[in-house]
C-alpha cells in the first residue's frame, strides 16, 4: 500500500518530527511505502507531488491544525488524527488507514 501522510502542530517544533517518524516506523514495519510531508516551523518539508497523491492508496493527517493546501488530497480516502494519537497510537492509525484504503 502507498501511504502518504501530512503531520503539522501549531509550533512546528518537536511533535510535528516525531509524528512523521512514528508514521514511517510503523509504515516500513507493516512493509508499506510512506512518504510525510511535514509543515512546521521550518516550512513545508518533504513536500508531496500531484504524481504522489495519484499513485496513494490512502492519506494520514496527523495534525492539530489547518493543513496547507488541503485540497490536493481531494477524492482519496483520508484519516484524520491528532498529532498526539500517531505518536502514541501509530499502529491504531495505521489500522485506521488500511480500512479506508480498502473501503
Amino acid at each position: 500500500m502507498r501511504i502518504l501522510a501530512v503531520t503539522a502542530c501549531p509550533t512546528g517544533i518537536a511533535h510535528t518530527y516525531m509524528a512523521a517518524e512514528a508514521l514511517e516506523r510503523e509504515a516500513v514495519k507493516r512493509r508499506h511505502k510512506i512518504k510525510v510531508e511535514t509543515q512546521g516551523s521550518m516550512g513545508v518539508e518533504n513536500e508531496i507531488t500531484a504524481k504522489d497523491v495519484a499513485e496513494a492508496d490512502v492519506i494520514i493527517f496527523a495534525v492539530d491544525m489547518n493543513v496547507l493546501r488541503a485540497d490536493r488530497f481531494t477524492g482519496k480516502p483520508l484519516v484524520r488524527v491528532g498529532v498526539a494519537d500517531a505518536i502514541k497510537k501509530t499502529a491504531k492509525v495505521l489500522e485506521q488507514a488500511e480500512q479506508a484504503a480498502t473501503n
